[in-house]
């Protein structure tokens, strides 16, 4: 028989007890009631006095503490990522630094203020300065900077980035106001990098924010609008003004060069003609040393031969050949310049050579005179 058939057998197979079909599901209150009176048997409190309502009470608030007690534990743990640092602050005060990782931390008492220590920061100012010349431009600036002390960056000063910026400005005027336009807007702009970035070091430095320049940048300078076309023109002719000395210098590094080859081949030049006299006149010294010595033992012998070989001398300079014939009338001459450039062509006859007409006895012997009396000087110009 099923253990839900009517009757008392199917009563006494009711899993509830409740003795009837028609009772409903059991009454929520009374499980809860019977819980509360086992949790307040195990902390004591089950054989009070104060009544079933009294210790549902009780054990619902230790319920609450409980999953309370619970959720703190879990609300605890917190992470810090690789490139962050974490300043622990104890009821407000700063108590520890703790690296990358899991942690735990007692929730309402300890505060975690995570902070970037690896990442690159940017900060930009820029607006309209005055020059030490009067005059107004508009300067972008830009720097770069990091975190290296947590704590410093948190509690040094109120707000470390808006200070930063702050003095940013400080400095970018300061220097500004002792520079001049012209260096700002052209050939002056690394200079005025340098010392911005010199004096920002110097602002920041007693204040101790924790913080380290990376780069300081330099983005734009330029004059107000009203007058901009005007600074265009000048920076254009300075622009050109440099382009024409470099050109100039690269010139003059091409040409020195050049002319100073030419100065010492020059003065190569001159040295071994000066060398070359020298010897020469050193070798005819040499040579009338040597010569002197014979023409005292024989000087006929050494006047005739010094004719014999200055007119060797002389003769072989030219290509034209003189035929005196003795006791003769004729005198034959012999063009050779002419025949040797004719004879790579038609040959020459033999006939062709032109020959000086004979002469009358008269002219014959006084050609015959001059002739001697040429000769006379010859040997006397060669003995002299």
């Amino acid at each position: 028989m099923a253990w839900n058939e009517p009757g008392n057998n199917g009563k006494n197979n009711d899993p509830w007890k409740q003795g009837g079909r028609d009772q409903g599901p059991p009454d929520l209150d009374e499980v809860f009631r019977n819980f509360g009176k086992k949790l307040g048997g195990i902390f004591g409190g089950g054989k009070s006095t104060g009544g079933s309502s009294g210790g549902g009470a009780s054990a619902a608030l230790v319920l609450i503490l409980i999953v309370a007690a619970l959720v703190w534990a879990f609300s605890g743990f917190y992470t810090i990522k690789e490139s962050e640092r974490g300043v622990v602050l104890r009821f407000g005060q700063y108590h520890d630094e703790v690296g990358p990782g899991i942690h735990w931390k007692p929730t309402f008492i300890d505060n975690v203020l995570p902070v970037d220590v690896t990442s690159v920061r940017s900060l930009r100012s820029d607006g309209f300065m005055l020059t030490q010349d009067q005059n107004l431009v508009r300067v972008t600036f830009e720097i770069q900077y990091r975190v290296f002390n947590a704590r410093l960056y948190k509690f040094s000063v109120v707000d470390a980035d808006s200070s930063l910026h702050q003095a940013t400005d400080a400095a970018l005027r300061y220097v500004i106001g002792h520079s001049i336009m012209d260096d700002v807007l052209t050939r002056g702009r690394e200079v005025v990098r340098q010392n911005t970035r010199q004096e920002l070091e110097g602002i920041i430095e007693p204040y101790k924010m924790g913080i380290a320049l990376v780069d300081v940048n330099f983005r734009d300078a330029r004059p107000p609008e009203e007058v901009r076309d005007a600074f265009d023109d000048a920076i254009k002719a300075q622009e050109d003004q440099e382009r024409f000395v470099q050109e100039a210098q690269a010139y003059a590094r091409e040409i020195e060069p050049r002319a100073r080859g030419q100065v010492n081949r020059v003065m190569q030049e001159a040295d071994a003609y000066k060398q070359q006299i020298v010897l020469k006149a050193q070798g005819e010294v040499a040579r009338f040393e040597k010569l002197l010595p014979e023409y005292l033992a024989a000087p006929k012998v050494t006047r005739d031969r010094m004719y014999i070989e200055t007119m060797e001398q002389v003769y072989s300079n030219t290509s034209k050949v003189l035929v005196d014939v003795k006791n003769g009338n004729n005198i034959m001459y012999l063009p050779l310049d002419k025949m040797i450039n004719q004879g790579s062509g038609s040959s020459t006859p033999s006939n062709s050579l032109p020959l000086i007409p004979s002469r009358s006895s008269t002219d014959s012997s006084s050609s015959s005179n001059r002739t001697d009396s040429s000769r006379s000087t010859t040997t006397r110009s060669g003995r002299g």
